[in-house]
């Protein structure tokens, strides 16, 4: 998964007409570790998203504006517009992620 790395890259990669999930992070989290296990079977598993991470640290402004209140968090992007949010303690298995991902809006 690639990072990202601006405040600009972030507002470009969200803005496309297509789903952008951005994964939430900090180098420290061990639930992070731990999701980076089998993330990516699931990334795999819906290659029509495109898939970023962001160290929420690093992008503070960004994590607040986005109501990111614990980590890892999985949000979902399209147009610009946050359409889905996975809070931390949802996101622990890959049985939890691919239903937010099954249950995402289709337009």
């Amino acid at each position: 998964m690639e990072n990202i790395t601006s405040a600009e890259q972030f507002r470009e990669l969200i803005g496309q007409d297509r789903v952008t999930i951005v994964k939430y992070y900090t180098t420290w989290c061990p639930d992070c570790k731990n999701l980076d296990r089998f993330i990516g079977d699931v990334v795999a598993d819906h290659a029509d998203k495109q898939w970023f991470e962001m160290d929420a640290e690093q992008f503070q402004d960004i994590a607040e504006e986005n109501e990111v209140r614990g980590i890892p968090s999985l949000l979902a992007y399209r147009n610009g517009r946050k359409i889905a949010h996975l809070h931390s303690k949802f996101a622990k298995t890959p049985a939890q992620i691919k239903e937010y991902l099954d249950g995402l809006p289709r337009e």
